[in-house]
């Protein structure tokens, strides 16, 4: 048997220090049936997202085949939504908002039909990714992310005169800092001064 300084058994220390190393290198959780996780790259640091196909499907599909197409490489962060920018608004949020690269604006899909919170059972908490739209059935690749819980995005809240709420389909699991510091980056009203460059967004394995 082999041995290590001053007669200990390598085998007795073995299994010690493979807890060490399991403590400083755990691996990530196994995402959920029906999540797709996608890697967003920023200017600003990475964000890691679980699309929940599950449960948002069509939007989920709709915003996957942006990320599939690359058409958020070389996209922006362009706005911020914070408690300092919104003095018209009754009901105030907190998000960033992205879009797709402005070189393929006009090559973008179809709009797709709203998919409401109180369908999918989805709600605008703390790190949720969402579509954004101006009417009903409008969204096509803008999408933003909370900052802070915002109920009143979901279905029946006061954000949109509406009253749909916004289409909520997955969430961040690593990079909220990264949201939080785009969210404060200096900004001409709500229109982030520079964009926050998206590099890529990829599906992972």
């Amino acid at each position: 048997m082999t041995r290590g300084r001053r007669g200990h058994s390598v085998a007795g220390v073995l299994p010690f220090a493979l807890a060490l190393f399991g403590l400083a290198a755990a691996p990530e959780p196994v995402p959920s049936p029906g999540v797709v996780r996608v890697l967003i790259q920023t200017s600003r640091g990475e964000i890691l997202v679980e699309v929940d196909a599950g449960h948002a499907p069509a939007t989920a599909a709709n915003f996957l085949r942006y990320v599939d197409g690359g058409f958020y490489d070389g996209g922006r962060f362009h706005r911020t939504v914070r408690p300092d920018n919104q003095p018209a608004d009754r009901v105030v949020i907190g998000a960033i908002q992205a879009g797709i690269s402005p070189g393929r604006a006009r090559e973008g899909f179809p709009a797709i039909a709203l998919e409401r919170t109180s369908v999918t059972g989805l709600r605008h908490r703390d790190g949720v990714i969402s579509m954004a739209r101006d009417g009903p059935d409008t969204a096509t690749s803008d999408f933003f992310i909370c900052v802070g819980d915002q109920p009143e995005l979901d279905y029946g809240g006061k954000r949109n005169p509406d009253g749909q709420g916004f289409a909520a389909f997955g969430r961040v699991v690593r990079g909220q800092a990264v949201v939080r510091r785009i969210q404060g980056a200096p900004a001409d009203g709500q229109h982030l001064t520079p964009p926050i460059l998206i590099r890529s967004a990829r599906r992972l394995p």
